[in-house]
């Protein structure tokens, strides 16, 4: 009996991008062009930039979740088009996509959406099964250092103390793109955080399940249905939101990503507000 390489059994086009995906991209790249050199209307530039990137993120990471999946086992998320990052071809698009660009424009917190669908039954060792749910998260860190590259080597505007002490921004020029860019940088890190949440029906709650007993796994995937909803609740009408904004305030700063310049990105992004 010959050993059949996994490729051979992989449909030729699987790992291609989608047109789909390269429109997001080209969209992303062009709005960015649009915001460094101020061409028209800045704040829907801003508007572009910031929601494509996100759009972009949201698509590495369920590959992410789908890539995993197919070298642990799963070769049937080739066949559902997974590995090509068409968001269209996602279990629930309006969860995985729409929702959590809604959340962005409304609150610029970066909601995780949802999940790519992995056939478990492939999957033999609980290990892997942990792995598939961490790469989503891990890869929103990943993007998170990638995109604050520019502020840590100094390139971005500051505020810096006068004699007065009030304080003054250094003159980097391009200020409407870096707030853009360090809106997507604190999208990332507010992402990986809340996927990382050992709550049931994120990722971080899939990362631990495995390890439970069957009874106990069980009653977790009863109530991992609610677990979007209770992560809702918790964020915008109870103290925990504020100590969640505590946190991804100061993991942004470790990355030398400032509150005030991706909080002037969320307002830029927002066009039809008042200035």
């Amino acid at each position: 009996m010959t050993y059949e390489p996994v490729f051979t059994r992989t449909p030729r086009n699987a790992f291609l991008p989608s047109p789909v995906f390269v429109g997001i991209v080209a969209v992303f790249a062009v709005s960015g062009v649009m915001t460094w050199t101020s061409f028209g209307n800045v704040r829907i530039d801003v508007f572009l930039f910031v929601i494509s990137g996100w759009i972009i993120s949201l698509c590495l990471h369920e590959y992410a979740h789908a890539l995993t999946g197919f070298f642990s086992g799963d070769l049937s998320v080739a066949d559902r088009g997974y590995l090509r990052l068409n968001p269209l071809k996602y279990t629930h698009p309006l969860l995985s996509i729409v929702l959590p660009v809604i959340v962005v424009i409304l609150g610029g917190i970066g909601l995780p959406g949802g999940a790519v669908w992995i056939d478990h039954q492939y999957i033999r060792s609980r290990l892997k099964d942990s792995l598939i749910s961490a790469a989503g998260p891990l890869t929103n860190v990943v993007l998170a250092l990638v995109v604050a590259v520019p502020f840590l080597a100094g390139m971005a505007p500051e505020l810096a103390p006068t004699v007065t002490g009030q304080y003054s921004l250094s003159d980097s020029g391009h200020l409407e793109f870096w707030a853009a860019l360090a809106l997507l940088a604190f999208l990332q890190v507010t992402a990986s955080v809340l996927n990382f949440l050992p709550v049931p029906g994120l990722d971080g709650g899939s990362i631990i399940s495995p390890w439970f007993s069957p009874a106990y796994q069980r009653a977790w995937n009863l109530v991992a249905p609610w677990g979007f909803l209770l992560l809702f609740l918790l964020l915008w009408q109870t103290q925990v939101g504020e100590y969640f904004y505590v946190a991804v305030n100061w993991l942004a700063g470790l990355i030398n990503v400032e509150p005030w310049l991706y909080a002037l990105g969320f307002d830029l992004m927002r066009f039809w507000s008042s200035t």
